[in-house]
């Protein structure tokens, strides 16, 4: 049976790539972005199964009446992917307020106004997958990518309470947390502050180095994860677990070093 889809940040990267997946197997797709002119080839190759949207999520009226738009047009949504993001590069101390507070309209107070906007059609549905495209950068952190680390921290959080919230009305909930890709991502969607010297040396000894995938191969992956019946809370693309694994292990261990200190805030004596 063939899925009615809801693409936020369609016109490239993961968000291009997975509504022409879904369209190529015979699904449905609403695919939105802030300038449709990117989506005119998917609209020539697949007129009757794509509705182009133009959308800025920061927008929430204009994302309630594109979730409207889309329900009248296909009836209902199966999968929606909360795909649409940028990337912000600088210190903690050099992201000005203006390039935080965007950051977090887009990342994260984008994301919320989707979630939103679609969960009353979920719910009358009874069923429904949300994906939050989050990333590994919703799990672990580097230096010079703070702004971005807290929108996508955020959306995690947000979405560990909304899962929980929304199971028993047959809703499933799944942040897919990408690696680095050879995506456009780093032409297209980077954004950078003016850089204050004393960092010079931080950027020079712990930038890190990244292992770049492919970002077709995430594909199948998608497909696999929305035709799942009991899909994952969270699913890591790429090959990253390891190194998540390590910093888990690390923070287990220094709370289980200062256990003693935390028992004595709450009042409780060590055994």
């Amino acid at each position: 049976m063939s899925k009615i889809w809801f693409v936020t940040g369609s016109s490239s990267g993961f968000g291009r790539l997975w509504a022409e997946a879904a369209l190529k197997r015979g699904d449905r797709v609403v695919a939105t972005a802030r300038t449709t002119k990117k989506l005119d080839d998917l609209v020539e190759r697949f007129p009757e199964t794509v509705l182009p949207l133009e959308l800025d999520v920061t927008d929430r009226e204009a994302v309630f009446e594109a979730v409207e738009r889309a329900a009248q047009r296909f009836g209902r949504l199966d999968v929606v992917v909360n795909n649409a993001g940028y990337g912000h590069v600088g210190m903690v101390e050099e992201v000005t307020e203006r390039e935080l507070r965007e950051q977090l309209e887009t990342n994260f107070f984008g994301a919320v106004w989707v979630t939103q906007a679609v969960l009353p059609v979920l719910r009358r549905q009874g069923a429904g997958h949300l994906l939050q495209v989050t990333s590994e950068g919703g799990v672990r952190a580097y230096p010079g990518f703070g702004a971005y680390h807290a929108s996508k921290w955020a959306v995690e959080g947000l979405t560990e309470a909304l899962a929980q919230e929304v199971e028993d009305f047959g809703i499933r909930v799944t942040c897919v947390e990408p690696g680095p890709f050879a995506t456009d991502f780093a032409a297209r969607g980077l954004k950078s502050s003016q850089e204050l010297p004393a960092y010079d040396g931080t950027r020079a000894t712990k930038s890190p180095e990244f292992r770049i995938g492919d970002p077709d191969a995430t594909v199948p992956a998608i497909l696999t994860l929305v035709d799942h019946p009991n899909p994952p809370r969270r699913l890591i693309l790429g090959d990253v677990l390891p190194e998540v694994e390590a910093i888990y292990e690390s923070r287990l261990q220094t709370w289980r070093e200062w256990q003693e200190v935390s028992l004595r805030a709450f009042g409780t004596p060590a055994e």
